[in-house]
């Protein structure tokens, strides 16, 4: 399970009570909305101290943020692309090591689906692989931002997930996205996931082996039977690249 942090450090009452209750069950990892990795802003300390408090609190073993920007003399509210530049992989690569430094952890950045392109000086994949390399930081692998990205900038999903250091995957996300056209697509988390998608994540699973995936959901959301299928099918995909003796073990 993950919850955005941003939506409930300082939540208290039943609320945050049904919170701790969970966490004292269940790992919880975290996945931030607000940092604003690729943006120039200074970042807000106490708000940083405050997200260190609260991981540690309910011992997160795994916060992640985007690997984009989404503020700029305010809160954006959208994932903005930035620049594929050598200049952007520096800054970014250095704002990252700020943020572990501050949360005394490592994080995981996401690959984000962006639809305009600022400044490609380099390909998407190889600016991914030099911030992950300069932050040292972690990867949470976007199946479905491939795909999008792929059909939208058409570049081959296949290629840029076998050039991913596998090394530093810390889990994947799968989720649905609108079929504007052929070759427009558009992730909205408020579909089912496509075959297609599957198929990707079956192949980042033969690649890198399986590892914690979350189905993410943000709206439309179907009955509640559909939505525990597509977590089952997401399980099988998974469940067919396990060491043969984990398979053994649940038959």
């Amino acid at each position: 399970m993950e919850c955005a942090p941003d939506n409930w450090i300082g939540v208290g009452g039943r609320f945050g009570e049904a919170l701790r209750e969970l966490t004292a069950k269940h790992p919880l990892v975290c996945h931030g909305l607000s940092l604003s990795l690729g943006a120039v802003e200074p970042f807000d300390q106490t708000y940083l101290l405050k997200l260190r408090r609260f991981l540690d609190e309910h011992r997160v073993p795994v916060f992640s943020e985007h690997l984009s920007y989404c503020s700029d003399d305010g809160q954006l509210y959208d994932l903005m692309p930035i620049p594929f530049t050598e200049e952007a992989v520096h800054h970014v690569a250095g704002r990252i090591r700020e943020v572990q430094d501050a949360l005394g952890r490592r994080i995981a950045v996401e690959n984000v689906s962006y639809y305009a392109a600022p400044y490609q000086a380099m390909p998407e994949i190889d600016f991914l692989n030099a911030v992950l390399a300069e932050a040292d930081c972690d990867l949470l692998l976007d199946v479905n931002n491939v795909f999008v990205n792929a059909i939208n900038h058409r570049y081959d999903a296949h290629e840029f997930l076998r050039r991913i250091p596998g090394e530093r995957i810390a889990y994947f996300h799968v989720a649905g996205h609108y079929d504007e056209a052929e070759d427009l697509k558009v992730d909205t988390h408020g579909a089912a996931v496509k075959p297609d998608v599957f198929a990707l994540l079956d192949e980042a699973c033969r690649l890198f082996g399986p590892r914690p995936a979350l189905l993410e959901r943000d709206f439309n959301f179907p009955p509640y039977a559909e939505l525990v299928a597509e977590v089952a099918a997401m399980r099988a995909v998974l469940a067919r690249h396990a060491p043969a003796e984990v398979r053994h073990a649940r038959a």
